[in-house]
């Protein structure tokens, strides 16, 4: 019964695998698919999540050694009952090459990405052949539909170096559109529209910070806009709506995507419907409570994505679990807990809390993802995520001044000119007065160190020295975010911007 059951979990899991890539044959036919969704397709992609951590166990040697230490037991269609991978649990406890089908590399076409971890340590993420095909066709797909034109330019300004998304947005974007990889470099991107000229409808790919940098430069060299089309996709970090109003000026439209080194690039992407909505629950406090539960003051990001592609499941924490529906993945990714936080809804229950109107052109019927962002105290900031582990070793390690400080938490604040920084809220011993020269003490060392333990931060710091400008505020004791904190046994590292 055991065969029996494999085989036929394998042939049905290729053939959806194939069935699936039907609607990546031509990026017209995924815009008819994601403007044709339907609630049932929900349930059937529940299905194939559930098809492929049983395909996993089966092929996958890690993962079938995970669930025996969890003491797992089959039961047919629960995928409840498969407990949820992570970080420490599963990729740290395991090999590459044992987190591979069949416990093996596929050598050629496989491409291996790298992120930073809280250690400074890289992990890197290993994706075959068929895996990139299929999340290059993906985000081709997503662009036609939310930058439609017949005349794209893609000037892709994301790092070449570190950071995985600016090479898969190349090779992706170049399906669609004539692209040129400058990555950040504020000067070439202009030369090179000033070399082309106003006859094609240009998207830069950027992280957002740079993005600004980029309008500002623009504006001081004279650049002039007029006759010039431009929109931008970015990634990497959250996004205010400040920001977009700022960069809107100047941009027709600016869309965010999301993804994660540890899972796939374009899991999600920002509609006109997102944006719509998002821009909405700034202003109205009952639709905000309705949306995003009673008194919840953050405003989330707002992304559509497709079940059939990336199944998304919340825990009783609110984080995000995914699971990859493919067997193209060479590293099966299985209710992989990426540590976000969010909520899930689908397009037909906000169509009964709030009328959609016309005008979003691309209308996509895909279900929504609000996502709050990181719930490890992490910030990310120009690609690279900032680790309290790391600020603490910038802070004490060879500072005179270390004996002073009382405790540490961190934001990403904007500013009024519409700049995110990562600031570092210092806590000074009671007593001790706030100094110039411990600011740069505290600025120096944290820079210094990050530099040394993170690939992402030495290769933004590298490519934009602005990337540098990381604010220290300090705080007299039991003032500012740390009013109050007496008595707690655990420090907040992670405290809310002052704009929120």
């Amino acid at each position: 019964m055991t065969f029996v059951r494999q085989w036929a979990l394998r042939v049905s899991s290729f053939g959806l695998t194939w069935l699936y890539a039907i609607y990546r044959v031509h990026p017209a036919v995924w815009r008819l698919m994601a403007r044709n969704y339907r609630p049932w397709m929900a349930r059937f992609a529940r299905l194939h999540a559930w098809m492929t951590c049983q395909f996993a166990a089966i092929d996958v040697p890690a993962y079938g050694d995970f669930l025996r230490r969890n003491g797992w037991q089959f039961r047919w269609f629960d995928l409840a009952s498969y407990p949820p991978t992570d970080k420490q649990s599963y990729v740290n406890a395991y090999s590459q090459e044992q987190r591979c089908r069949h416990g093996r590399f596929e050598i050629a076409g496989s491409v291996v990405d790298e992120s930073s971890g809280s250690s400074g340590r890289p992990y890197s993420w290993v994706r075959g052949r068929r895996e990139l095909r299929t999340v290059h066709k993906n985000l081709a797909g997503y662009t036609t539909l939310v930058f439609p034109s017949k005349r794209r330019f893609v000037i892709n300004a994301y790092s070449m170096g570190a950071w995985a998304t600016g090479t898969n947005t190349g090779i992706a974007m170049a399906r669609v559109a004539m692209v040129k990889n400058t990555g950040p470099d504020l000067d070439k991107i202009i030369d090179t529209l000033r070399q082309f000229g106003p006859g094609f409808d240009y998207i830069i790919t950027a992280y957002p910070p740079f993005l600004k940098h980029l309008l500002d430069r623009m504006d001081a060299v004279g650049f002039d806009w007029a006759p010039f089309r431009l929109s931008a996709l970015v990634g990497g970090e959250g996004m205010t709506e400040a920001l977009r109003d700022y960069l809107e000026q100047r941009f027709v439209k600016v869309r965010s995507g999301y993804g994660a080194s540890d899972l796939t690039i374009g899991m999600g992407g920002e509609t006109d419907l997102t944006v719509w909505l998002r821009r909405r629950l700034r202003a109205d406090e009952r639709l905000r409570a309705a949306l995003l539960g009673p008194g919840e003051q953050r405003l989330p990001m707002i992304f559509q994505y497709n079940p059939l592609e990336t199944y998304l499941e919340t825990t009783a924490d609110n984080e995000i679990l995914c699971t990859i529906n493919t067997t193209a993945v060479l590293n099966p990714k299985v209710r992989y807990n990426i540590g976000d936080e969010g909520k899930l809804i689908s397009y037909d229950e906000l169509a009964s809390l709030v009328h959609i109107g016309p005008g979003k052109a691309d209308r996509m019927r895909l279900p929504l993802l609000f996502l709050y962002g990181r719930k490890d105290s992490t910030i990310s900031y120009m690609g690279a995520n900032i680790y309290p582990q790391d600020v603490e070793n910038g802070l004490y390690r060879d500072n005179p001044l270390a004996h002073q400080i009382e405790s540490f938490c961190l934001t990403l604040d904007e500013h009024t000119d519409l700049e995110s920084r990562a600031v570092v809220h210092v806590q000074l011993r009671a007593g001790i007065p706030p100094t110039g020269a411990f600011a740069d003490a505290c600025r120096g060392g944290v820079v210094s160190y990050l530099a040394e333990v993170s690939r992402d931060f030495a290769e933004s710091l590298a490519e934009d020295p602005s990337a540098a400008d990381l604010r220290i505020r300090l705080h007299e004791h039991g003032t500012g975010p740390f009013a109050g904190g007496t008595g707690k046994i655990k420090n907040v590292y992670l405290a809310r911007s002052a704009a929120a």
